[in-house]
């Protein structure tokens, strides 16, 4: 019989991870004013179209690149419709999202590709430790893919020219305007960002964790996104802790009845949104946003 531990760990790095990818990149896009509510519409594309990219290419990377690209699509609308035409960002997000979950139904029954699964990983010496080794280091492979993405946001936002811009955007986009930064030009760059990584997490979710496309099968993680940010008080260390914290709990929802141990399933369904929730209440206000977060820019306003 299977440790319960290494089964409950395992099950949360592979729930972990897509809220991971998409978080990567929305670090970067609120860093730089722009609260996103399309992660939901990029992820649930990017897990579609990672099913298209691998049924059509015949190939898993072709399927990530595939479903990354069509996160970048749909974050490539978002900024320009809010951040060029100056619509409401949060109308244009929530538009998004029923928009991708109502053409991705519709798509589905008219096309049904098919699917393949990325292989596994077994990590030499690390993946035969106890407990652990299994769970952590024995993965499919586009896991692996965060130990680069991750550190390369951080990098991007902290330690580039680029990054110190776009947070200036999110700080006082006022003051940036007026040292020659284009405001509305890095917060479109931003949002592009997200939509690419977050199109990766919908794609890993499809082809690597999954193995196939079902309708609506993001069910909100996209939100749950936007709460780890809040959670991790807009730092990546805190926000990664966040998804892994709300990847944990969904993996309880399908460890244990697997377990043995008989529980509502509807509790265990609700719970990742309740921990969101209690999130949103007692970190909102305690962790600093950036000051700018979601106030629309036009020049020579104050």
């Amino acid at each position: 019989m299977a440790n319960p531990v290494t089964t409950i760990l395992g099950s949360t790095m592979r729930l972990t991870a897509p809220l991971a990818f998409a978080a990567s990149g929305e670090y970067v896009a609120e860093r730089g004013g722009t609260l996103n509510i399309s992660i939901e519409a990029m992820m649930l594309g990017g897990a579609f179209f990672g099913v298209v990219g691998t049924s059509t290419f015949g190939n898993v990377f072709m399927g990530l690149v595939s479903g990354a690209v069509a996160g970048l699509a749909i974050g490539f609308i978002h900024a320009n419709l809010s951040h060029r035409l100056n619509a409401n960002t949060f109308v244009v997000g929530l538009t998004l999202n029923v928009l991708v979950l109502g053409l991705t139904s519709y798509l589905l029954e008219t096309m049904n590709p098919e699917s393949l699964q990325a292989g596994i990983i077994k990590v030499p010496l690390l993946h035969s430790l106890p407990i652990v080794g299994e769970a952590v280091f024995t993965n499919r492979w586009p896991m692996f893919l965060l130990l680069l993405i991750v550190p390369l946001s951080w990098y991007l936002v902290n330690r580039t020219r680029w990054g110190l811009e776009l947070r200036a955007c999110g700080e006082n986009p006022q003051a940036a305007d007026v040292s020659g930064i284009n405001v509305n030009h890095r917060r479109r760059q931003g949002l592009y960002y997200v939509g690419f990584m977050a199109g990766l997490g919908g794609a890993y979710l499809s082809v690597a964790e999954v193995g196939l496309f079902n309708q609506n099968m993001t069910a909100g993680r996209g939100f749950l996104v936007n709460a780890a940010v809040i959670f991790g008080g807009w730092r990546l260390a805190g926000i990664i802790g966040g998804c892994f914290l709300f990847g944990g709990t969904d993996a309880l929802r399908l460890a244990l009845p697997a377990l043995g141990y008989s529980i509502q399933p509807q509790l265990l369904i609700v719970l990742p949104y309740l921990f969101a929730i209690l999130a949103m209440c007692f970190f909102a206000k305690r962790n600093q946003a950036p000051a700018a977060l979601a106030q629309p820019f036009e020049r020579g306003l104050t």
